[in-house]
């Protein structure tokens, strides 16, 4: 399975539509835009594909827990 595909998954299975996704992975510091995100929903063979990349998916699941979850309170730590 690619990360293009784990990718899709993960949309329909979190009930996410694009506007939900770009904050998403702006909360991890990988800022995307309409055209990269579509891309990565091509076909592989489209002539509009994008690869979404290792560190794409992880920016995505690592944004998706700040999402879920909040930032990490440092303080709590101690």
């Amino acid at each position: 399975m690619t990360n293009n595909e784990v990718l899709k998954k993960l949309r329909v299975a979190l009930a996410l539509r694009d506007d939900d996704m770009f904050p998403i992975f702006g909360l991890a510091g990988q800022e995307i835009n309409k055209a990269q995100l579509s891309g990565m929903f091509r076909k592989q063979g489209h002539k509009n594909y994008i690869e979404c990349t290792d560190e794409a998916l992880t920016a995505f699941l690592d944004g998706y827990i700040i999402y879920r979850r909040g930032h990490k309170d440092e303080s709590a730590e101690s």
